[in-house]
């Protein structure tokens, strides 16, 4: 089998090595290794491979803890020490904004952090009956594959979720829809955690019944969604407390449905919005625009400041979930939300809500590439930009220096999903 030296890792974490000419993306290598290979996919410009042994090892190379890692596809990097990890992301900000961008910031922010293991919050894992293998299987995707990895327990999820593995296991295999269950979603809050489990036939009166014992038993909430999204109900038990997460900080509790976007991992995410208003600054008196606004993450505490705030959000329900939010937290006097697709923003229809001394954007993966055109000659003198996407950041970065005028003043990356290659930044752009 062949032998090569790895260069550089690649978005997905895998190693890189050249032979001939060719890229070879190694899963499992590590820059500086000597490694042997046996490739699955060859294309005339690169070829993917697996990773065969390590002849000589990265000192930054650890013994992964978890039993399932390297069947398991929910993380990448378990192989890799925790610090070099979080440099591999800030290469990776750093390449996209000048590769891309062709920018580069003034500053680089200090790293955000949180602990390594039992941070995911919020997790989508598949289910599958599949009695060559034992019966039911619960747990993410298996790399590179639709198949589902058979987890008994997931260090990433907080103890006492991946406890609960093992016993729902147990539980789906004893309902009558066993085979017709194919996805659950766990949702951790400050008070409860809710289970949502995907039905594609109702439940008979015998499985309400094992659902209600699980659920006191093991101290869950149960919703069941029997179409979309948004057909999610809670099932059981009906009253009792309801899912939401902190920042003490600002004095603020925020309410969430289970199906609802929340950052996934909590403690990083305090760390974060701390980070956000430090560089937004912002003051009574001003006029501040939160974009892409949620449940209303940012606009809340940037309200606690004295400002006013103006949220902006493409769903209608979850403008009203942040108006929710704003009412039972005493701020419905400092916020006001509006309804918009950001995706369509037109320099008109950006002028419709008024002039803003300040902005903060915080968009899907997809970016806010039309939200930054339309920028007018009145633009807020400063915008910080959440992202979780490095390339549409540095895609957007590059229209608000070269086209709006703006100075790139700082960037550091966000480390909200550790042991992934998901690499999440905040940025701040300055104009006179």
């Amino acid at each position: 089998m062949p032998i090569g030296v790895v260069e550089s890792l690649d978005h997905e974490a895998r190693g890189i090595l050249r032979q001939d000419g060719k890229a070879i993306f190694v899963d499992g290598a590590l820059p500086g290794e000597t490694v042997e290979y046996a490739s699955f996919r060859r294309k005339p410009k690169y070829e993917l491979a697996h990773l065969v042994e390590v002849k000589s090892p990265s000192p930054a190379r650890v013994t992964p803890p978890c039993p399932h890692y390297g069947i398991c596809g929910g993380c990448a990097m378990q192989h890799m020490e925790p610090s070099a990890q979080l440099a591999v992301k800030q290469r990776v900000l750093e390449d996209s904004l000048w590769h891309i961008g062709r920018v580069r910031p003034e500053h680089i922010l200090p790293p955000i952090q949180g602990g390594s293991w039992a941070y995911r919050h919020r997790a989508r894992l598949g289910v599958r009956n599949v009695p060559s293998k034992g019966g039911v299987l619960i747990g993410f995707h298996e790399k590179r594959s639709s198949y589902i990895a058979d987890l008994r327990s997931c260090m990433v999820l907080p103890p006492h979720v991946s406890a609960l593995l093992e016993p729902l296991r147990t539980l789906i295999a004893k309902l009558s829809i066993s085979d017709r269950l194919p996805q659950m979603e766990v949702a951790v809050g400050e008070a409860c955690t809710a289970l949502v489990l995907r039905i594609l036939q109702p439940l008979t009166v015998a499985d309400e019944a094992l659902l209600r014992q699980f659920a006191d038993a093991h101290g869950v909430v149960f919703y069941l969604q029997p179409k979309g999204p948004d057909s999610a109900y809670r099932f059981y038990p009906v009253p009792g407390p309801k899912l939401s997460y902190r920042l003490p900080e600002f004095g603020l509790d925020i309410e969430f449905r289970p199906n609802e976007f929340t950052q996934v991992n909590h403690p990083v995410n305090r760390v974060l919005v701390r980070r956000a208003l430090r560089l937004l600054d912002p003051q009574p008196g001003e006029r501040i625009a939160d974009m892409f606004c949620g449940l209303g993450n940012f606009t809340l505490p940037i309200a606690r400041s004295g400002a006013r705030v103006v949220g902006v959000e493409g769903s209608p329900g979850l403008v009203q979930r942040g108006r929710d939010a704003a009412q039972a937290n005493g701020l419905v006097d400092q916020v006001e939300y509006g309804v918009a697709n950001l995706f369509e923003c037109t320099e008109d229809s950006l002028a419709a809500l008024g002039r803003f001394d300040k902005m903060l954007i915080d968009p899907p993966r997809e970016g806010a590439i039309e939200l930054v055109k339309a920028l007018g000659e009145d633009a807020p003198r400063r915008i910080v930009y959440v992202s979780c996407n490095a390339a549409t950041l540095a895609r957007d970065a590059a229209v608000l220096v070269s086209v709006k005028g703006y100075r790139f003043v700082s960037a550091g990356v966000v480390n909200m999903f550790p042991h992934t290659a998901h690499v999440e930044s905040i940025a701040l752009f300055e104009r006179d």
